[in-house]
């Protein structure tokens, strides 16, 4: 049987990636594995994850939840460096 772990493996997205994408699209995670895997696959949709993750972050700043901000202020770094594509 394929786990939720074996799909976020498929997925090129770490898990705490995949998480941004359920909290900004509030969907179960293997929603947004799927949404993530499908959006992975061009520059544009690499690029929505990206503004997922940073509208994220502003939200979590706007509520001062600053701790949950700095996590994604290391999804967001952690993205980067994996997807060097986006500009």
């Amino acid at each position: 049987m394929i786990t939720i772990q074996d799909c976020i493996g498929l997925s090129s997205l770490s898990e705490s990636e995949v998480d941004a994408i359920a909290e900004h699209e509030h969907v179960p995670e293997m929603i947004a594995v799927e949404l993530g895997y499908w959006l992975g696959r061009t520059p544009d949709g690499q690029q929505r994850i990206l503004w997922m993750i940073d509208d994220d972050i502003g939200l979590a700043r706007v509520h001062g939840n600053m701790v949950h901000a700095r996590e994604l202020l290391d999804v967001r770094a952690h993205y980067l460096e994996t997807h060097p594509t986006i500009h």
